[in-house]
């Protein structure tokens, strides 16, 4: 039993040393790659060490770095951000923040920028090249927020020039409303006027017409009586002769 427990403990001292030089080797591969430019297949190679070993800090380091140097920033920004969490490591947690600085000042987020350049100071407060992109990031930011606040002032007046128009047009349209409407009211008024003009010109042309009537039967009248004399006076004027 003693011997069959010293042996599984050889086999697995046995094992995890292999398994570090695999690790170390996929590391110092990917590390030449990196160096090569070859940032893609350096990618390839700290991820496969990282299969062996995913707490290994240098492995995530690096990958990190390759990731950045693809301009995967957002990814790059997750692997920074997770050692700087977890590292115990004050050297290399100041230089995780630092990188996290840069990525995150990559994708614009510069406030997120200054807050790890500020972390990475507080672990290393002498480390010049994380005070110089600090101060980059706070006039990036202070760019940033004046476009903001130049864009909050431009929506604001572009969105009383939309109301003031918007005024006008509702007004525009009351006031069309109101032509409307009073040309309707013109136009009855009118055909009430020329209905009632309508009616006076029937009425006179009614009376006329009765005036006409009455005008034509005196005349008429006149006529009958004078032809009625003259019968008279024709009558009067003739001698009657008598038969003897």
């Amino acid at each position: 039993m003693r011997y069959y427990l010293a042996f599984l403990f050889f086999i697995s001292f046995v094992f995890s040393l292999y398994a570090q030089r695999e690790e170390r080797k996929l590391i110092d591969n990917g590390n030449a790659e990196y160096k090569a430019g070859k940032y893609n297949e350096a990618e390839i190679l700290y991820r496969k060490s990282l299969e062996i070993n995913r707490e290994s800090e240098i492995a995530n380091y690096n990958l990190g770095d390759a990731l950045y140097k693809q301009g995967k920033f957002e990814d790059a920004a997750n692997i920074f951000q997770g050692i700087a969490g977890k590292t115990t490591d004050k050297d290399l947690k100041s230089k995780a923040y630092h990188n996290l600085g840069n990525s995150l000042l990559k994708t614009e987020k510069y406030q997120e920028s200054v807050n790890a350049y500020k972390n990475a100071l507080k672990t290393n407060s002498v480390d010049d090249e994380t005070r110089y992109n600090l101060a980059y990031a706070m006039s990036k930011l202070q760019q940033q927020q004046q476009q903001q606040q130049n864009q909050q002032n431009q929506d604001k007046k572009d969105e009383k020039q939309d109301k003031q128009e918007q005024q006008k047009q509702d007004e525009k349209k009351d006031d069309q409303k109101q032509d409307k409407q009073e040309q309707a009211d013109n136009k009855e008024q009118q055909e009430k006027e020329q209905q009632q003009q309508q009616q006076k010109q029937d009425k006179l042309s009614q009376k006329d017409a009765e005036r006409m009537l009455d005008a034509m039967g005196k005349e008429e009248k006149d006529v009958q009586d004078k032809m009625k004399k003259e019968r008279l006076k024709t009558a009067q004027k003739v001698k009657i002769e008598k038969d003897w």
